[in-house]
């Protein structure tokens, strides 16, 4: 259907030199709304500007609760100190192993409310019972520095943190197929929205037990970890370590793809206990 006159608008193009002119024809109501077409150009700008200072502020805040924790446990370590004949009199040992005792309660917080097998204080200084009492401090200070490397060790073969730092685009539980949304199905762990290419970290030191493609996963990579947890990241572009390989948290091991039965290029990550796939929401920061 042809236009009505009134309904188009000619914009003229006038050349520098004045030597040749262009016209365009737009229709007068796009002309009219050329105010609100900018100004929801401007608020999709804002959007996307206060998404990434608002996942460079989450990024942050992860990385300064894991410092902390870490930071509490150098300083428990740090906290054995000389004990004379003088201190042990004035009860300033037994001060010392209070403090240690009430940090590590805390640390122990923080590892339930993350869905993590908390620790046990139990047996440390020797309880105050008959067996403990013959412990020198010297040896009840040596029990506790002996634990605290033991919990050094565990923290970093926990899954913690995130393997990427963005949005999430789907969540653990039941959801609709994305490639039927007639059918429900069950969702095993989170996705991480991205772009291909972006890199993808391992939330906690372990060795890699699965570098491949396996199924609906695409490229897979699974790494096993202490106290049967394992972590998995699907739909990967590349993998970038090998089955056998001993791997830090922190460290790259492959990247942000759409391969397998994905939709769109994301990553999935699931944390499994004995085989089993828990929320990974509980283990993203010491906070939950």
């Amino acid at each position: 259907m042809n236009n009505k006159p009134s309904d188009v608008s000619t914009v003229v193009i006038i050349n520098k030199n004045h030597q040749h002119t262009k016209s365009l024809q737009i229709k007068t109501k796009h002309l009219n709304r050329i105010k609100h077409y900018a100004y929801s150009i401007l608020c999709v700008l804002l959007v996307l500007v206060g998404a990434i200072f608002y996942l460079k502020s989450q990024n942050s805040r992860q990385e300064q609760e894991k410092q902390q924790l870490l930071a509490q446990i150098v300083k428990l370590k740090g906290a054995v100190p000389v004990v004379t004949a003088t201190d042990a009199k004035e009860g300033s040992a037994q001060s010392y192993i209070q403090a240690i005792e009430g940090k590590l309660k805390t640390i122990n917080g923080y590892l339930k409310r993350r869905g993590l097998k908390g620790f046990s204080t139990k047996g440390l200084g020797g309880d105050n019972n008959t067996e403990g009492a013959k412990l020198s401090d010297k040896e009840v200070y040596s029990l506790y520095n002996d634990y605290l490397n033991h919990l050094v060790g565990t923290i970093a073969f926990t899954p913690m943190g995130y393997p990427r730092v963005s949005s999430f685009t789907s969540f653990f539980g039941y959801r609709s197929d994305p490639f039927d949304d007639g059918r429900a199905e069950f969702h095993p762990g989170i996705d991480f929205k991205g772009k291909k290419g972006d890199e993808v970290k391992c939330t906690a030191s372990g060795k890699v037990v699965f570098a491949g493609w396996s199924g609906g996963y695409g490229n897979c990579i699974r790494i096993a970890h202490i106290n049967n947890f394992e972590t998995v990241y699907g739909h990967l572009s590349r993998i970038k370590v090998k089955v056998g390989q001993e791997v830090n948290v922190g460290d790259e091991i492959g990247l942000v793809g759409s391969t397998g039965h994905s939709t769109g290029a994301h990553l999935h990550y699931e944390v499994r206990k004995n085989g089993k796939p828990v929320n990974p929401v509980k283990f993203l920061t010491l906070n939950k």
